[in-house]
């Protein structure tokens, strides 16, 4: 039995035992895989994961030298209307979400206003302090695609076909532009080779997708996000923790959890376990 495989037989169990919702998981460890599904293997919606995957598009269209994430946005949307301290605001403050501006979540924010993004850059910003918000990255991604056009249709050659990831349909908002923040559905295994990738700091079956720079600053130069653990630290769409790992962490339980050289993979519909059972992960990994 590979280690892959006697971890993802304790995180069976435990999730189980627990009854934590879970839909499917992939551990990688080394170059050995273990998979389990509770449920059929269809694509779902990966929720705040699919920041880490907005980062890679902002990183790759910084290797092309077609945007920067330390210059202002303001620099490539000139026509914005900008709210107090937000002419100083860039990709990087956005897709760490210290932008300072403040723009609750709801279940209507695409279609609350006119244009999502035009609103948030409307209003004042706190300075550089953490404020999340799906609409900070909505409006990264919507200063992205005034570089790269269509910010799906220019992952596709870049990122998602590489990955064999095929047909790839990111929720639209009114605009026609990608929801980002979420509303991305991949299989359970689509979102490992994701995590493989960021744990290969970029690299894909020898081929460098993204700088291994944009993989580090996923989990390093982290940002007090506040005190809870798990929740105290935040960089380019990774979150600190559990212990010594770090993850990408979408709504109802969508889990990327890399610890060491092991990433694990959980796709779920259980928003309140989600935590406990990342806990459990690291220590099922170091145990």
């Amino acid at each position: 039995v590979t280690r892959a495989q006697s971890v993802a037989d304790r995180i069976v169990l435990e999730a189980d035992a627990s009854g934590f919702r879970a839909h499917g998981l992939h551990v990688l460890i080394g170059d050995d895989v273990a998979e389990h599904r509770w449920t059929a293997d269809v694509r779902e919606d990966i929720h705040s994961a699919a920041k880490g995957v907005c980062v890679i598009a902002a990183g790759i269209a910084a290797d092309e030298g077609l945007i920067s994430l330390d210059a202002p946005v303001a620099t490539y949307l000139p026509a914005a209307d900008l709210g107090e301290g937000v002419d100083g605001v860039t990709l990087r403050h956005l897709l760490t979400m210290t932008s300072g501006i403040d723009l609750p979540w709801s279940e209507t924010m695409m279609t609350d206003w006119p244009d999502l993004a035009a609103e948030f850059l409307r209003r004042p910003s706190r300075g550089r302090v953490f404020q999340y918000s799906n609409a900070s990255t909505y409006t990264a991604m919507r200063v992205l695609a005034e570089r790269v056009g269509d910010v799906a249709d220019y992952l596709g050659p870049r990122l998602f076909a590489p990955l064999g990831i095929a047909d790839v349909e990111w929720e639209r908002c009114p605009n026609g532009r990608i929801v980002a923040g979420g509303g991305l559905p991949l299989r359970t295994d689509e979102l490992a080779r994701i995590g493989r990738l960021i744990r290969e700091r970029g690299r894909w079956e020898g081929r460098q997708l993204v700088s291994p720079e944009w993989i580090e600053a996923m989990h390093s130069d982290w940002v007090v996000a506040g005190e809870n653990p798990g929740y105290d630290g935040y960089a380019l769409a990774g979150w600190r923790g559990p212990g010594e790992a770090w993850r990408l962490h979408g709504a109802y339980g969508q889990l990327l959890i890399f610890a060491g050289h092991a990433v694990v993979t959980i796709t779920a519909d259980d928003h309140f376990r989600a935590d406990r059972t990342a806990a459990f992960v690291v220590e099922a990994v170091h145990g």
